[in-house]
């Protein structure tokens, strides 16, 4: 079967999952995904274990972003003072 592209879809590795513009931000970003979810269906993983660490990594960044909050808002107050 011969492989078509169509405007804006990015073939890789035989697969249609670029709908960007390539090589823009979002682009990379859905590559990035892609690729990062493919290893974890090419091991096997079971989905329970993958929604954890999604899971894990949203409510890591979520810590930092609250301890940053506080930061700002503990200097805020001070600066006030």
């Amino acid at each position: 079967m011969a492989e078509q592209t169509l405007s804006f879809i990015i073939p890789l590795k035989n697969d249609f999952i670029m709908d960007y513009k390539p090589y823009s931000p979002e682009w990379h970003r859905k590559r990035y995904l892609k690729e990062a979810l493919d290893n974890y269906l090419d091991d096997y993983v079971e989905n329970d274990i993958i929604m954890d660490d999604i899971l894990s990594i949203i409510c890591d960044r979520q810590d930092r972003a609250h301890a940053e909050y506080h930061k700002l808002e503990d200097l805020e107050l001070k600066l006030r003072d």
